[in-house]
């Protein structure tokens, strides 16, 4: 049993050793590094992404919640490779309102422009409640494109799905859900649908 054992290990040590040496080592081009913006008022955060955006660090995720010093807050992550350079590629908008008229209005705007849907929460902000906070993103490099922006909003689930069903027969694609508490309609599952213009 021991001899098997000094064999086994021996093996692993020369020719069997080889199949680690495979999986190389991770760059300085395969690291990144992070921004983490957090704050209560959503002029703020529209300035930090530019700014964070102007650096080279693109948009990966945000949430909105309670933060153990700063309250009721929306966190969103910005990233980018460590050895990035820093053009500034994207550029961002973040569209808050507790009236879903508004959002629908404003997402279409920026859709005709280019920007492309990349994320949704639920904002607590400092002076407008409760609110629905949508990120969207132009790509500078990309090639010119315009969308078009379903925003459904309802209490009944029931209705939520009649609805998306609706939109996707005509062309429209999920990209995102929250509940939240609207100016007008209380309690609301509010879903966002994209499509490419015509």
């Amino acid at each position: 049993m021991c001899t098997r054992y000094l064999i086994l290990t021996a093996w692993l040590v020369a020719g069997g050793s080889s199949c680690l040496a495979q999986t190389p080592a991770p760059t300085a081009s395969d690291r990144f590094e992070y921004k983490v913006l957090a704050t209560n008022k959503t002029s703020t955060m529209q300035k930090e992404m530019t700014e964070a955006a102007e650096a080279g660090f693109r948009f990966e995720a945000v949430m909105g919640g309670q933060t153990s010093f700063g309250g009721n807050e929306a966190v969103v992550i910005m990233g980018r490779p460590l050895e990035a350079t820093t053009k500034a590629r994207f550029r961002y908008k973040l569209l808050a309102t507790s009236k879903t008229s508004t959002m629908q209005k404003e997402m279409q705007e920026a859709g005709d422009e280019g920007f492309f849907y990349r994320g949704q929460t639920v904002f607590a902000s400092t002076f407008g409640g409760k609110e629905v906070a949508v990120i969207l993103e132009l790509d500078r490099e990309a090639s010119p494109a315009r969308y078009e922006y379903r925003l459904l909003a309802t209490k009944k689930t029931s209705t939520m799905q009649k609805e998306l069903s609706e939109a996707a027969e005509r062309g429209f694609v999920f990209v995102g859900v929250t509940i939240a508490e609207t100016a007008l309609g209380g309690t609301e599952v509010v879903s966002i649908l994209r499509r490419a213009a015509k």
